[in-house]
């Protein structure tokens, strides 16, 4: 997974960059089981809009 990249890109730390550490670690650092990263590409707001309403429906 590359964070700099031009296309939009949704991580969970959790289970992702932050697998290794122990629930109460990721407690600590503020890394919650439901916590999404976003990082926003290049793609239309309208249709980024679109996306994250289907993908949370």
């Amino acid at each position: 997974m590359s964070l700099g990249d031009c296309e939009s890109l949704a991580q969970h730390p959790a289970t992702m960059t932050h697998a290794t550490y122990s629930a109460q670690e990721r407690q600590r650092h503020g890394i919650s089981d439901g916590l999404i990263r976003l990082s926003i590409g290049l793609e239309d707001v309208d249709d980024l809009i679109a996306d994250l309403t289907q993908a949370l429906a």
